[in-house]
C-alpha cells in the first residue's frame, strides 16, 4: 500500500510518510519518503523520493505543490525516481552544501556530512518547536546499515556517527524502518556495534580467515545467507580501515580486497 504511514511512531507535527512499495533485505518495509510541510511555507519539500515506481512518485507528488527536493544519498532505492518526480512537480534537488542551510516557512534546515554508507551520504538537522535529523541510510530505523566498500568508509561512516550522537536527544527519521526517539542514543548504540564487530574481525583475522569471505563466515554467521554479498562488502571497509588504523599486521594475505 502507498499513502501517508501512521505506523512509524510519534512523527513532529510538520512531516508526513510516504513509504515506497520496495520492501526487502536491505530496504526493510520500503524506502522512506518524507514530507515537509511548515507553517508558513507555499507547499513542502520532500526528503529522498525514492524508486522509479509511479504508484509511489504520483502517491508524493499530490502533495503539491513540491518546491523541492532532498537527497540523502545516489543509491537507486532513494534517489532512482527524481527526474520522474521532476516530470511530476517540477522539483528539483535542493541540497544545501554541508553546513548550509535553508529556510523553509518556519523551519530551518541544515545538511550534515555524513558519509561512509556512501561517500556522498548527508543527513538533514530540521531546527523547529519539535527539531529532528533525516538520516537517509546513516542510522536505519532497526538494524545496522551496510558500508559498502569501496564507496563506502568505515572511517568517515564511524565520524558521522559521533556527529549524528552529538545531534542530542531528537527523533531520528531514517530511510526505512520507524522512527527512532533519540538521535543520540541511537549513534551510540551504532558505534559499539561497530566497535564490537571490528574487534570481532580482529579476532577473526587472528585465527586464520585469509579472505573477506572467510571474515563473513565467522563474523557474520548469523546473518541470513541473503545479506552475505553486502556483508563482504562491508567486511572489505572493515579490513580497510583496520590496515590504515592499526598496520599491515592485521591483514590477512595479499589480495583479500580481490577475494
Amino acid at each position: 500500500m502507498t499513502g501517508d504511514i501512521g505506523s512509524v511512531g510519534n512523527l513532529p507535527r510538520w512531516v508526513s510518510l510516504v513509504r515506497a512499495p520496495n520492501p526487502g533485505p536491505m530496504t526493510l518495509d520500503g524506502t522512506n519518503t518524507w514530507v515537509i510541510s511548515a507553517d508558513g511555507a507555499d507547499g513542502v519539500l520532500v526528503v529522498d523520493p525514492g524508486p522509479r515506481i509511479d504508484e509511489h512518485l504520483e502517491a508524493v507528488a499530490r502533495h503539491a505543490p513540491v518546491r523541492g527536493v532532498l537527497l540523502t544519498h545516489h543509491h537507486p532505492d532513494h534517489a532512482e525516481g527524481i527526474e520522474r518526480f521532476t516530470e511530476l512537480t517540477g522539483a528539483t534537488v535542493i541540497n544545501p552544501a554541508p553546513g548550509g542551510s535553508l529556510r523553509h516557512g518556519d523551519l530551518e534546515i541544515t545538511t550534515l556530512a555524513t558519509p561512509g554508507h556512501t561517500a556522498d551520504s548527508v543527513s538533514f538537522h530540521v531546527d523547529a518547536d519539535a527539531p529532528a535529523v533525516f538520516t537517509g541510510d546513516t542510522v536505519l530505523g532497526m538494524g545496522s546499515t551496510a558500508v559498502l566498500w569501496p564507496d563506502g568508509n568505515l572511517g568517515d561512516y564511524l565520524d558521522s556517527l559521533e556527529l549524528l550522537e552529538r545531534q542530542g536527544p531528537i527523533p531520528v527519521l531514517p530511510g526505512h524502518g520507524p522512527i527512532r526517539d533519540d538521535c543520540a542514543a541511537a549513534a551510540a548504540e551504532y558505534l559499539a556495534h561497530r566497535r564490537q564487530r571490528l574487534d570481532q574481525v580482529r579476532a577473526a583475522l587472528r585465527d586464520g580467515a585469509s579472505s573477506a569471505a572467510d571474515v563473513v563466515s565467522v563474523v557474520y554467521a548469523e546473518v541470513d545467507r541473503s545479506l552475505w554479498p553486502a556483508a563482504e562488502s562491508t567486511v572489505r571497509a572493515q579490513l580497510a580501515y583496520l590496515s590504515s588504523r592499526d598496520g599491515e599486521h592485521i591483514r590477512p594475505a595479499d589480495g583479500w580486497a580481490e577475494s
